[in-house]
């Protein structure tokens, strides 16, 4: 008999396993040697995890997982998830952090009690100095502009205190010198420009408009006649 966490886990291996054709409870009780209301109590738990676990009722009927919903399962050592724990709690003000520190919960959950405590313990041990970021709502949008790379207006103000509005084509985030920038083509300039997210007050992401093609479409700043310059020696936007 195997302990609930490792029972969690085979389950939702098992679903995964049968696609689209889901088990029964009756067949999964089976499996794990419980009884089916133990396997319906275990399924409703990985539900309310946030799994995208479906039910079908009636002849023909069961349990499964929605597909294309997760990645195919992945292990990590002990120390592989120690290092992944350290790594997420020192990037607060990293883009993409919200979504780090839920995957790295979710490693954390499937870990024995004492890696689980040794991991986020490790979390406070490790100390970066990174400057302030953009607010969070900020940060999602940026975040979503550069995944579906469309364009996102930009309220921003610059070192010397002038606020302007700017319609900025994505191209990557930067971290150097402990500031997060984002690096994008400028409209209003017609050229690269390195943006302080701690200085960016709001933002919104637009559709790409009709027949105007993107001026840095596959071309990473490095490859620009004058961006090589800044992305060594980074000038945010004045």
């Amino acid at each position: 008999m195997v302990n609930r966490i490792e029972r969690l886990h085979a389950l939702t291996e098992s679903l995964r396993r049968a696609g689209a054709r889901g088990r029964t409870a009756e067949q999964l009780a089976d499996e794990f040697e419980v009884t089916s209301r133990t396997i319906k109590r275990d399924l409703a738990a990985l539900e309310a995890s946030g799994l995208p676990v479906w039910g079908r009722t009636g002849p023909g009927g069961g349990y499964g997982l929605a597909q294309g919903s997760s990645l195919p399962p992945v292990n990590f050592t002990a120390a592989q998830a120690l290092a992944l724990s350290a790594a997420v709690a020192v990037s607060t003000q990293a883009p993409f952090s919200d979504a780090a520190r839920t995957a790295t919960r979710k490693v954390l959950d499937v870990l024995d009690p004492l890696t689980r405590r040794q991991a986020t313990d490790l979390g406070h041990r490790v100390w970066v100095d990174v400057g302030p970021s953009a607010p969070r709502r900020v940060m999602s949008m940026l975040e979503q502009a550069l995944v579906e790379q469309v364009t996102v207006n930009l309220a921003y103000t610059d070192a010397q205190g002038r606020s302007t509005l700017r319609e900025v084509e994505p191209i990557i985030f930067a971290l150097t010198g402990g500031r997060w920038l984002l690096v994008g083509w400028c409209r209003l300039r017609d050229d690269v420009r390195w943006f302080d997210l701690s200085r960016i007050q709001a933002a919104t992401a637009t559709p790409p408009p009709l027949h105007r093609p993107s001026r840095h479409r596959n071309r990473h700043p490095a490859g620009a006649s004058t961006a090589g310059r800044r992305l060594t020696r980074p000038e945010t936007d004045r």
